[in-house]
């Protein structure tokens, strides 16, 4: 009788032990979505999972196949059930509803708080506006791989066209975005020899170029025109905008770098498209835009500088320099928390408001530890006044203080496209936990 209670001892400390891990990943869960709710952070900006939990049993498989994960980590288990513990950081992939074994995830826009809007696209991706075609993440698209299709099957439904590929005045498409969707059409307008113009605001790769360093941001395989497949199975940001970058260069496929579009008017034979460096007229227009807007800017002289940006991929960078981060919520908290760390560095935290309420506690303790080490700098209820060459001006009280500095990272969000496509005629739809209808 003393050896089998002696088994059943062993056999359930060795029980604890093997769930031991299980366990402390399930308690900081649960710390982690206590945080976020009592934040009013937990509510997921676009296309975002939402688990059955009778027909989920806690195998973890989604947990893994996220490719945000362990970064930030949006999904995470709970009393053995898979729950999105950091919906902020959900940013729509998909790839945990492809790996669920038992079928327990739907991806849906929005939530019963937070409407999400969405522009109509019909299932060749061409909206109600006959000839404006929508691709990627404006979509709701977040997986870089269903942008890649997308994007390459967008151009075959528009060349089928009336007059596309005919030749005449007019371009063929506009393409409106260098990011996964719009690089993918941009190549295959050109295997198709159309006449096109793609135009990118910012840099090849768009929102992709914008993550954070060593992001994994591939999972699976795509079809690339001009090149065909890509076997990628997972990589990271840098080896995929270098793959990208070697593309351009070797097919020469001609992309419009730091031009913005302004307006798009439909016209009686197509549209007119208009930019920050000029005009165009064509037949049809592909969006291929980010969800994230165009970055809010302060409107103080000097912010052209350009040592002022709009978002902190590499917090190396500023190792040894004097910074500036504009901004309350989590991005600047984190920004200037991660630079206070590096060697050297002397960071300088402004914000217009009284104290972090739209902050996690998280970042806000992160803040004020750095504070207390003397390697970070508060100013609360401070605005950016000027931005010089070697310094900037802000204004703190009533008084103007003029600060050294050698860059400048502004965090206030970003202005998004939803007024801009309603504007040239586009229908948007609010959805409040919808199933996703975007084409794959």
């Amino acid at each position: 009788m003393l050896l089998i209670a002696i088994a059943v001892a062993i056999t359930i400390a060795a029980m604890v032990w093997h769930l031991r891990p299980r366990i402390q990943e399930e308690h900081k869960n649960k710390l982690l979505l206590k945080e976020n709710v009592d934040a009013g952070t937990n509510e997921p900006p676009s296309l975002h999972p939402v688990v059955d939990s009778a027909l989920c049993f806690g195998c973890g498989a989604c947990v893994r196949a996220c490719p945000e994960s362990p970064l930030h980590s949006p999904l995470g288990l709970i009393n053995g059930k898979a729950v999105l513990v950091d919906a902020s950081h959900c940013i729509g992939h998909g790839a945990c509803k492809i790996a669920c074994p038992t079928q327990a995830i739907e991806l849906v826009f929005g939530t019963e708080k937070r409407g999400v809007d969405i522009p109509n696209i019909k299932p060749n991706f061409e909206t109600n506006v006959r000839g404006l075609f929508i691709a990627g993440e404006l979509g709701g698209m977040g997986l870089i791989a269903n942008a890649i299709d997308q994007g390459r099957a967008a151009l075959e439904e528009i060349k089928k066209l009336p007059g596309v590929g005919q030749g005449g005045d007019l371009l063929d498409v506009v393409i409106v975005g260098a990011g996964p969707s719009g690089f993918s059409a941009s190549l295959a307008a050109m295997q198709h020899k159309l006449k096109a113009r793609t135009i990118e605001q910012g840099s090849l790769g768009g929102t992709v170029y914008n993550f954070p360093r060593g992001k994994i941001v591939m999972t699976r395989e795509v079809q690339l025109a001009m090149v065909g497949k890509v076997r990628f199975k997972e990589t990271t940001k840098e080896k995929m905008l270098e793959f990208w970058q070697n593309v351009q260069r070797d097919t020469k496929v001609k992309i419009n770098y730091g031009e913005r579009l302004e307006m798009v008017t439909r016209t009686g034979d197509g549209f007119l498209v208009k930019s920050t460096v000029g005009e165009y007229r064509s037949r049809a227009v592909l969006l291929c835009l980010g969800r994230g807007g165009t970055p809010r800017k302060l409107g103080v002289p000097g912010e052209d500088h350009p040592k002022v940006v709009y978002r902190l991929i590499d917090s190396s960078e500023f190792a040894g320099k004097s910074v500036l981060v504009v901004g309350g919520g989590d991005s600047a908290l984190e920004a200037a928390h991660t630079i206070a760390d590096e060697q050297g560095s002397a960071v300088t935290l402004s914000y217009r408001e009284k104290g972090f309420s739209r902050a996690k506690e998280r970042n806000r303790k992160k803040v004020e530890e750095a504070v207390t080490a003397g390697r970070l700098n508060v100013l609360f209820e401070s605005k950016v006044k000027a931005v010089h060459d070697t310094s900037v001006e802000i204004q703190l009280g009533g008084k103007v203080v003029d600060l050294p500095n050698q860059a400048i990272i502004v965090c206030a969000g970003g202005i998004l496209p939803t007024p801009f496509l309603k504007e040239i005629g586009i229908e948007i739809e609010t959805k409040h936990g919808e199933r996703s209808k975007t084409p794959a």
